[in-house]
């Protein structure tokens, strides 16, 4: 009888760590009010990271990457991530997504989730003169953390 219990606890062990970084496939949480965020959201059917646009191919807060949601590609900017964060980065408990057009203007008109203040300083250096413009989403924030 001992052997038994001893197998079924064997059986519950996880060898691997669940990934709490955003990779592809890794499901995200549209927190704007874009018509097709919260479509996708309401039918439970949240939008999947299909590739993420920097060198390392691992999204942290500030990175743009592609979703598909609702078998439409869109990009989006994460703001908000579950994994561990460096000090005086908030930690979410969801991998919080803003969903964009190509030229970098939030589809939604408001954020529904307090926003990273650092958040602040890293989209002001990615913005460019005569590309994506990040202001934008960080005038529809409406608090930060």
């Amino acid at each position: 009888m001992q052997a038994l219990n001893v197998a079924k606890q064997v059986c519950q062990i996880h060898t691997s760590a669940r990934p709490h970084q955003i990779i592809k496939l890794t499901r995200m949480r549209v927190v704007d009010n874009s018509q097709i965020g919260k479509l996708a959201m309401a039918e439970g059917k949240p939008p999947r990271c299909i590739h993420v646009y920097n060198k390392k191919g691992v999204g942290t807060i500030g990175d743009k990457i592609l979703v598909a949601i609702k078998g439409q590609k869109k990009k989006g900017v994460i703001v908000g991530v579950k994994q561990k964060q460096p000090p005086l980065v908030p930690k979410f408990d969801s991998n919080n997504l803003v969903l964009i057009d190509d030229n970098g203007t939030p589809l939604g008109t408001r954020i529904h989730v307090p926003i990273p203040t650092v958040l602040r300083r890293i989209l002001k250096e990615r913005t460019h003169a005569k590309g994506t413009d990040y202001t934008k989403l960080l005038a529809i924030a409406t608090r930060f953390v």
